[in-house]
């Protein structure tokens, strides 16, 4: 790992002046933009609705938490960005911006997001918006991430609290139904990430990244895929019968799962010969396929948030 980061230290050495796509950059916003929708989803579906300039606030202020947990997550993994094909291009690794300044960055917007949440929603939303920044810059970023095989699968509960953030903004509270949108994610993000881990393997050895393919081989990580997408198929489909649920999302979950299951059998009975004969064509495949799975769930119960009053009104007119 020493020559890992003295390889860093030798990219970063060449700084050019940052521009403002560059801090932008830093801030992760292909992930910042899941992260608004599913806490954007979780906040409409909760039973208690916001003002508007409220939600518009909460919204704000998760999306800043989220690019400051990005922000530090490139400072700390600086020197393995620098060595992996698809991050080498990252603003630090390619000198663009220094180090120090992607952690003030970090830092100051993750003091701004969390007070800014209590005072614009309330403080057990801004309380679990702190730990999820914690949890993903110091729990995954700085520990799980270098140390573990398991390190998305832990490391995942940081992605899946926003909809739980979102909806603790609107009520104050806990329910059976974020904590379903929680795991919906949680169970979602190994599958994810382990069929990108298949077709760029060769960056994580280089890094020195434990993940699943490295330590066990392709072989074990397709079937652990197997494994998450069975389990993570009833879950998603059952919260179909609860409060967020409803006749759209339960057919929509239904086929997305099917689906799932069938993309991950192909995996699953992948030849690895095979597999990179015809350019990894499968597992690409299917990792485009989980980020559609994961949007259109999250859709689908707004739609169905959207549609309940609807539902509700021919009850009310005849009653």
């Amino acid at each position: 790992m020493s020559d890992i980061r003295a390889n860093a230290s030798d990219v970063a050495a060449g700084a050019a002046e940052p521009g403002f796509g560059d801090f932008v950059a830093l801030l992760k916003p292909r992930v910042m933009s899941l992260v608004v929708f599913t806490a954007l989803v979780g906040m409409l579906a909760a039973p208690v609705a916001l003002h508007p300039i409220e939600a518009l606030a909460a919204i704000l202020f998760i999306a800043l938490g989220a690019g400051a947990s990005g922000a530090l997550n490139m400072w700390w993994d600086a020197d393995i960005d620098a060595v992996m094909r698809r991050t080498a291009t990252r603003p630090i690794p390619a000198g663009r911006i220094a180090p120090g300044e992607a952690l003030g960055l970090g830092m100051a917007l993750s003091g701004i997001a969390v007070v800014m949440l209590g005072l614009a929603t309330n403080w057990a939303a801004a309380g679990l918006l702190a730990f999820t920044i914690f949890f993903y810059a110091v729990i995954y970023t700085m520990w799980l991430k270098r140390w573990t095989p398991q390190n998305i699968v832990i490391g995942g509960a940081a992605g899946a609290f926003p909809p739980v953030i979102g909806w603790m903004a609107a009520t104050g509270g806990l329910a059976i139904e974020p904590l379903l949108m929680f795991l919906v994610i949680f169970m979602w993000t190994p599958p994810h990430f382990w069929a990108l881990a298949l077709f760029v393997k060769n960056d994580y050895d280089r890094a020195e990244v434990p993940m699943l393919t490295v330590t066990h081989g392709r072989r074990a990580t397709r079937a652990h895929i197997l494994v998450y997408s069975a389990a993570l198929a009833p879950v998603a489909v059952g919260a179909a019968f609860t409060g967020i649920g409803g006749p759209l999302y339960l057919a929509l979950a239904v086929v997305l799962n099917l689906l799932l299951l069938r993309g991950a059998w192909r995996i699953w009975r992948r030849d690895e010969t095979a597999a990179a004969a015809d350019g990894w064509r499968v597992e690409k495949r299917f990792f485009r396929f989980t980020l559609s799975y994961l949007f259109l769930h999250f859709g689908a119960i707004l739609a169905e948030a959207a549609l309940r009053p609807l539902a509700v009104w021919p009850v009310a007119l005849w009653s």
